[in-house]
């Protein structure tokens, strides 16, 4: 059993490799880019306005 070892851990590793493999491939198959979606949502109010504090600028570090 001890010599087989080896090839046993091999075939369980490659297996699970194809494994995820397909599971991902069948998880991004399943769910398609739609091609007339925006890339960015569109903004609705500029609440952005300017601050009246000065930035912190220190680089101290203790």
């Amino acid at each position: 059993m001890s010599d087989r070892r080896p090839l046993l851990l091999k075939i369980g590793a490659t297996v699970l490799s194809l494994l995820a493999t397909f599971a991902s491939a069948a998880y991004v198959t399943a769910h398609v880019k739609n091609p007339s979606a925006p890339l960015q949502p569109p903004v609705l109010s500029s609440s952005v306005r300017p601050a009246d504090v000065q930035p912190v600028t220190s680089t101290y570090a203790s």
